[in-house]
């Protein structure tokens, strides 16, 4: 069946190819960051912790695009790679810098998730619900970071805006491709 544009599925499905590329790439941030940090300090162990929320997460929209035939991104190999990389280096800076990326990625992540809700209304009730739920523990990870030194980052302002954009052009390609 071939759906047009505008078609609420072919919505649906971007949200979802978007949200599953999205997880699995904070997942790789994570890994990347743990890769560096090992586990020798309390920011490890909190970033294992998000992390393995973010393994739930991921897992969630792996089974949904499984269930519902969504095509996933293209660009999962970039991710991989691209993520990975933004872990290391964040986590190399130290770890303010490492709970930088995380305050700035979960900020875009509330952004979108909140854009999710508010277009799916009442018309998917379970994506609706994975969203909320998924948005409420991306909160927790930014406040998280926050508290624990995000902002004492060095260039706090320039990385997090940096790290911001690069949320939202990884949103908008992951939609598409």
């Amino acid at each position: 069946m071939s759906w047009k544009p505008g078609d609420r599925r072919e919505g649906t499905h971007a949200m979802i190819r978007v949200d599953q590329a999205g997880e699995y790439g904070a997942t790789r941030i994570y890994g990347g960051q743990l890769a560096v940090m090992g586990d020798r300090t309390s920011a490890a162990r909190m970033i294992n912790g998000m992390a393995n929320q973010e393994e739930r997460h991921r897992a969630f929209f792996d089974a949904m695009i499984a269930r519902r035939g969504v095509r996933p991104t293209a660009l999962q190999p970039f991710w991989n790679v691209a993520g990975f990389a933004l872990g290391a280096v964040t986590a190399a800076i130290g770890p303010a810098a490492a709970m930088a990326c995380t305050a700035a990625v979960e900020t875009e992540i509330d952004i979108h998730y909140q854009r999710q809700l508010a277009e799916l209304g009442d018309s998917d009730p379970e994506l609706s619900h994975a969203v909320a739920e998924f948005r409420e523990e991306e909160l927790e990870h930014r406040d998280t970071a926050l508290a624990h030194g995000a902002e004492t980052a060095i260039g706090y302002p320039l990385l997090s805006g940096l790290v911001r954009l690069g949320c939202r052009a990884a949103i908008a390609i992951s939609k598409r491709i």
